[in-house]
């Protein structure tokens, strides 16, 4: 059976949620295994047929355990998931793009296939307070999240990746 993992890491809850949107639109079309970043093994990567990587931007930058994953993931995968589909979801406060830029340097090192552009959701949190506190991502950014594992679902389910 075709699986899509999806590995994520959130801190306030806003990329869990996104997350589990994501894996609530793919389940139908998919196995999906949903992760926290701490939990995924090289293993878990390599038993799967697409990713979809879920990260918050911290400081500008990818979130220190979504880059632990990767550091810890890396070599033992590699040449080995090359051409494989992957997508992204990012969670920022501002911005998200060098988080985003971040993952697909990586995933480019994999020789992985970019089949969405990444989705950022941006939280606007501003503050230490803000940045902080629990999230809480709008219906309408979940309903984006559900599109996304859709339709990487769908696509490996049909062989199109």
């Amino acid at each position: 059976m075709t699986r899509l993992l999806i590995v994520y890491h959130s801190r306030t809850d806003g990329t869990r949620q996104m997350a589990q949107a994501a894996a609530e639109g793919a389940e139908g079309e998919v196995s999906t295994l949903l992760q926290t970043a701490d939990e995924t093994s090289p293993e878990d990567v390599l038993a799967a047929d697409g990713y979809l990587f879920c990260a918050p931007e911290n400081l500008a930058a990818l979130s220190g355990a979504m880059k632990e994953f990767f550091d810890r993931c890396y070599y033992p995968v590699l040449g080995r998931i090359e051409g494989r589909p992957y997508a992204q979801l990012v969670c920022a406060g501002s911005d998200g793009e060098n988080a985003a830029r971040q993952t697909a340097r990586i995933a480019k090192g994999w020789r992985l296939r970019e089949v969405q552009p990444p989705l950022i959701v941006c939280t606007k949190a501003q503050t230490p307070e803000e940045i902080l506190a629990t999230k809480t991502i709008g219906e309408a950014d979940l309903d984006r999240c559900r599109e996304i594992g859709t339709a990487l679902g769908a696509g490996l389910a049909m062989g199109v990746f």
